[in-house]
């Protein structure tokens, strides 16, 4: 008979449990994010830290493999094979003294740091690999402005490295890595609006290559070129591959949360047939993925950031998935082979982004490479929503404020479906009595009394479904807007006012999970009691239990539901005082 009541608490406890599961796997997400916020350090002499790494981490590093396979049209003029491994890149160790000469830099392996106004760079001479990334406007912890946040790193911790190079019949990495000198092991970008950082190698054969990194200002992208400059007798031929491997640290767990909305941790890519395509890492062990296609790009992605390598769009890569071995996880991509001529000298080159998920600068960047900001199967609600939230910003200045006005917005738009919805509740409440009396007078005849009730309805003018159905459609939004914000890297660290510095984490005075607690329980003072016993004990516990699913969660979530039960209560109280004051003077 209480079908509106009983689709109303069912909608509750499955929102109940989809916040519950949704707290327990965002919270184990954001936990291990903290194990990875390590440092380079922001100091002029920074130094990537190895200190605890062990021999024995330092030797599993080293197992990552070569690309498993070349392109189709290459496989007849050379082979790779798919045991073929990459040699040992070392753990990140101490900092290398400006003065240290090219030679001594090349016996030792040590690493190469840049600087620049957006990254923190570390390269490793044996193989020229990104062996680790700070992103310098992105603090760690926000209490610890010395800190900038670690994306790629090498050592005890987490190995997540971007490796490049070249294969092939004439590769400088098919058998082993090549070992580079440089002249400095230090680069500054300074004032300047762009930095070259260029590692060579060189054999007794005449053949050199240039391993060339263009830094730009304002920029976390990062151009990789290998100008190959063939003065030997012979043809020289090889191909461009870029991988990003990355081990499968607890960070990686992927434990399905409620309605799918735990950040994903992973592989992704773009192909012919699909804009946006993941790869959990389970996946990635179970089926290997390989395709080719023009253009494209391969990345690794995380909660907030990504790291992605991007070819040459006019040419038809091999993009490729799998996991080593050694339980490394690889994604990456083989170009086309390209011939030198003796005496000539050819170029390929790779872009290279590491850096936050800033939708409107990746899409900039790459085709699709914008969706990487992930919203799930309802991206087309939080889309326009994530617009109007920015659009919002622009003009005051302030996430929270942004997402107070917008909670304002989406409450107008759905002012008259709430007002049906609030009318109903208050019909149902006027009508208590009647329906009191009705239940008392047919309890030992449940078929009459539900005849009684539909006729108290028709005569009432009282939809049952009314106070329900409402609720039920504006869900979707509310759910995209939750996913929306959860994703979203500009509230990451971004203020709001007083006590709460980062939207992105909890309240830590709880001060908003108790003010929607208790709008809540106001709330339920404006409807009217439910006639089943056991319901009217879960409806009053509601509030207890959201409250505490509430205190973990970011403070810029929380905000917009505390807004969003005021606007609500606000429009309850005055719908449900103007119908019983009409019904009193009737």
């Amino acid at each position: 008979m209480d079908i509106q009541r009983t689709l109303l608490i069912g909608a509750i406890m499955l929102l109940s449990f989809m916040l519950l599961t949704e707290w327990v796997n965002f919270k184990t997400v954001k936990d291990e994010v903290v194990v990875t916020e390590t440092r380079l350090t922001a100091s002029p002499d920074f130094q990537a830290d190895s200190s605890n790494a062990d021999s024995a981490t330092t030797q599993a590093v080293g197992n990552s493999d070569l690309p498993a396979d070349l392109p189709d049209d290459t496989l007849s003029n050379t082979s790779i094979s798919t045991a073929a491994d990459i040699d040992d890149i070392p753990a990140v160790s101490a900092s290398v003294d400006a003065g240290t000469s090219a030679a001594a830099v090349t016996s030792t392996g040590n690493i190469v740091q840049v600087y620049t106004d957006s990254l923190q760079v570390a390269i490793d001479l044996n193989g020229g690999d990104i062996v680790e990334v700070a992103l310098a406007k992105f603090l760690a912890e926000i209490d610890d402005p010395e800190t900038p946040f670690v994306l790629l790193e090498n050592n005890s911790r987490r190995v997540y490295v971007a490796q490049s190079g070249l294969i092939g019949r004439d590769g400088i990495d098919s058998k082993s890595r090549a070992t580079y000198r440089t002249a400095q092991t230090r680069y500054d970008l300074g004032s300047a609006d762009s930095l070259q950082v260029d590692l060579l190698w060189s054999n007794d054969e005449g053949v050199k290559v240039t391993k060339r990194f263009n830094f730009q200002r304002d920029s976390y992208v990062v151009d990789v070129e290998f100008i190959i400059d063939n003065q030997s007798g012979e043809q020289w031929q090889g191909n461009l591959f870029g991988q990003i491997k990355r081990d499968s640290s607890a960070a990686v767990t992927n434990g399905g949360g409620g309605m799918g909305m735990q950040p994903f941790l992973g592989a992704a890519t773009t192909t012919a047939d699909d804009r946006f395509k993941k790869f959990s890492f389970d996946n990635m062990r179970k089926e290997p993925f390989r395709e080719q296609h023009s253009g494209g790009w391969i990345a690794m992605i995380q909660h907030y950031f990504l790291s992605a390598w991007i070819p040459a769009p006019e040419q038809t890569h091999t993009y490729s998935t799998r996991v080593t071995n050694s339980g490394f996880n690889i994604a990456g991509f083989t170009s086309p082979a390209i011939n030198v001529d003796p005496g000539s000298t050819r170029e390929v080159s790779a872009r290279f982004y590491a850096g936050p998920k800033d939708q409107y600068s990746l899409q900039e960047i790459s085709p699709y490479l914008e969706l990487s900001v992930d919203y799930g199967w309802l991206w087309w609600v939080a889309q326009p929503l994530f617009w109007l939230l920015t659009k919002i910003y622009s003009l005051v200045g302030n996430w929270g404020a942004a997402i107070i006005l917008l909670t304002v917005l989406i409450k107008a738009v759905f002012f008259k479906l709430s007002a049906t919805s609030y009318k109903s509740m208050a019909n149902m409440r006027r009508v208590q009595p009647k329906m009191a009396d009705i239940r008392e007078q047919y309890a030992d005849d449940k078929q009459k009394q539900s005849q009684a009730m539909m006729e108290l309805y028709r005569k009432e003018k009282i939809n049952p479904m009314g106070g329900c159905l409402p609720i039920l459609v504006q869900m979707p939004v509310f759910i995209a807007l939750y996913w929306m914000l959860m994703e979203s890297v500009e509230l990451r660290q971004a203020p709001f006012m007083l006590w709460i510095n980062d939207l992105s984490v909890m309240d830590p005075y709880f001060v908003l999970p108790l003010m929607m607690g208790a709008s809540m329980f106001f709330m339920q003072k404006l409807n009217p009691p439910p006639p089943d016993p056991m319901q009217a004990k879960i409806m009053q516990w509601l509030p207890v239990i959201f409250t505490f699913f509430f205190l973990w969660f970011p403070a810029g979530l929380v905000l917009y539901w505390v807004v969003n039960n005021l606007l609500s209560m606000a429009q309850q109280y005055v719908i449900t005082r103007q119908i019983e004051n009409a019904g009193a003077k009737s």
